[in-house]
């Protein structure tokens, strides 16, 4: 039997010799990024919906975070046990797979009779959801070092397209059709892509290692108690996607009611002025790839906790709330595609589990916001919710601060 050590040194070998010399198709990073936020968007439908959601399963304002929550309770299991599963599987099995449970999930969602099913089914979306990691892990992947920022910046770009735009198609969706709508749409949706992406992804196994399962899940725990970078980029994660979180699991509760008392249409269309996180997306994956890193980061956890200040004005401005929105989902980006670029470039061959990692610290940050803003906002108002999105961005800066590197 060989050692560990020759079986390393001659995967590593395989890998250089089939290592990628420059980006992938342009047409299939194109189809990552629309799989991409597809995907992550059934995890913010509910966001415009909660209102809604509240009054059909007699969920009161303090509890309905937990629509939130749940889903992202999911989206977290999902990352641990699911999306380290590309460092073994085929890919091209291993998504389109994902994919066709997503859709079946997604049409319980629409079905849901009850408040017990709806939190099931949710949390059954949430944690195949995660598709979307293992298919920036693939982009990354496909992808030779030189041009990886770039590639994760443009599928990043999908992701954040689908957030923005699921809060606009939910919006308009039930205002049309009801909000069981917004999922059987989606399920028809998810059903197509795993279709064309069975079609258009390259077969074959990845590059690490045939690791029995639980020593796979086991090792995403290793590499993140190793590992500095990825320790505090995660943290970076957990703080950024809090604040993140805060703003959008509860702005729907001042805007649905007075002085503004917005359809759901309205409130959706809120998500597009954050369209700006989309181009963020962009600029810092070209910014990591010149090595401005810390730079980049430094910059946008500035523009996070300034964006508080105008967000603070959301009852009585809605161009606060928009200037605001567009300084958030900015600055937000621009920290996400730099954190998954460095942290994908500690170990390319396990990128599946270290992206699978870093993304859950991302799903509790969310869940983290969700939560806290509930409460928050029974407890305070949107003054309290101002003051622990606030919080979390002057944490995420002090963080970078106290831990960057030249």
């Amino acid at each position: 039997m060989p050692s560990d050590c020759s079986t390393t040194s001659g995967r590593t070998a395989r890998n250089t010799a089939l290592a990628p010399t420059g980006p992938p198709p342009a047409r299939l990073v194109l189809l990552f990024a629309v799989a991409c936020g597809s995907a992550v968007a059934n995890v913010y439908f509910a966001q415009p919906l909660l209102v809604t959601l509240g009054e059909r399963f007699s969920l009161g304002s303090g509890l309905l975070g937990t629509l939130v929550t749940v889903t992202q309770a999911g989206y977290a299991a999902g990352l641990f046990l699911l999306v380290p599963l590309g460092d073994l599987a085929d890919r091209r099995r291993l998504i389109t797979l994902q994919l066709g449970l997503l859709a079946a999930a997604l049409l319980a969602v629409a079905l849901a009779p009850a408040t017990a099913v709806l939190l099931a089914a949710l949390a059954v979306v949430g944690a195949l959801a995660v598709v979307a990691q293992t298919m920036v892990a693939a982009a990354a992947h496909l992808a030779a070092p030189a041009y990886r920022g770039r590639v994760v910046g443009a599928v990043t770009s999908g992701v954040i397209t689908g957030i923005l735009l699921a809060r606009t198609v939910a919006g308009v969706l039930a205002d049309l059709a009801g909000w069981r709508s917004v999922y059987l749409f989606s399920a028809a949706v998810t059903a197509t892509l795993a279709v064309l992406l069975r079609r258009a992804l390259p077969a074959g196994p990845p590059r690490a290692a045939r690791l029995p399962y639980r020593r796979l899940l086991a090792s995403t725990v290793a590499l993140f108690a190793r590992d500095r970078l990825l320790r505090v980029r995660g943290a970076l994660a957990l703080l950024v996607f809090a604040a993140f979180s805060t703003l959008w699991s509860s702005v729907v509760q001042p805007l649905s009611s007075p002085p503004w008392s917005l359809s759901h249409t309205a409130i959706g269309a809120f998500g597009l002025a954050g369209a700006a996180g989309a181009l963020a997306a962009g600029i810092a994956g070209r910014w990591n790839d010149r090595g401005l890193a810390q730079r980049t980061t430094g910059t946008a956890l500035v523009l996070l906790a300034l964006s508080w200040l105008p967000l603070a004005f959301t009852r009585q401005s809605l161009w606060a709330l928009a200037a605001g929105t567009v300084l958030l989902d900015f600055a937000v980006q621009a920290v996400h595609v730099t954190n998954q670029t460095l942290v994908h470039a500690v170990r390319p061959d396990a990128g599946s589990r270290i992206i699978g990692g870093y993304m859950i610290f991302y799903s509790a940050g969310s869940a983290l916001g969700a939560t806290g803003s509930s409460l928050a906002y029974a407890a305070a108002g949107w003054p309290g919710v101002s003051a622990l999105g606030a919080a979390f961005s002057c944490a995420a800066l002090l963080l970078w601060a106290t831990t960057r590197t030249p």
